[in-house]
């Protein structure tokens, strides 16, 4: 069941959200997932995947997904409600932070910290890539399409130094085909 479109409750979640999103935003897509797709009804699983994908594939900042999925609840002021909820705690936490590491950087903790954020971060992402992969795992007519893409992305990552701009187009080609 689809609920009314709170303004406020977009933007104070998309606020909470900015203070976990180690990793950039993209990290916590599963997240953005449950509360607008799962908790509210606000989109579709395909409509957020959609979403997601294509802001992705656009030039410009990686964040900009944030703003198509509020335009995509509420219009213009759900993208600007998302994008500031994001936005405004993660980049004064951030330039808080910054000045107080640069000038702390060579204590055990901040390296220890910095070094301990990476899995943290590693894991994250795997999940958005999880949830990103569902809907096309979950499709008879996808799944083997889908598999075979994950595998080669996993292989040719760590295998070679392509970078994944190639491998993210190599995948719509393949898509545009219908081979996926």
């Amino acid at each position: 069941m689809t609920t009314p479109v709170d303004l406020g409750s977009l933007f104070l979640h998309f606020l909470t959200l900015s203070l976990l999103s180690i990793g950039g935003a993209i990290s916590t897509v599963p997240e953005m997932h449950r509360f607008l797709v799962d908790k509210n009804g606000w989109l579709t699983d395909t409509s957020f995947t959609s979403s997601v994908a294509l802001a992705q594939a656009a030039p410009g900042p990686n964040i900009l997904f944030v703003a198509v999925l509020g335009f995509n609840v509420a219009g213009l002021a759900g993208a600007a409600a998302a994008m500031a909820g994001i936005m405004l705690p993660s980049t004064v936490l951030t330039l808080t932070a910054t000045r107080w590491m640069r000038d702390h950087r060579g204590h055990i903790g901040i390296r220890a910290f910095s070094a301990g954020l990476m899995p943290l971060t590693l894991g994250l992402i795997i999940a958005t890539g999880w949830l990103l992969a569902l809907p096309f795992l979950r499709a008879d007519e996808h799944r083997w399409g889908a598999l075979a893409l994950i595998v080669a992305t996993i292989v040719l990552t760590l295998k070679t130094r392509l970078g994944l701009v190639w491998m993210v187009l190599a995948g719509g080609v393949a898509g545009a085909l219908g081979f996926v």
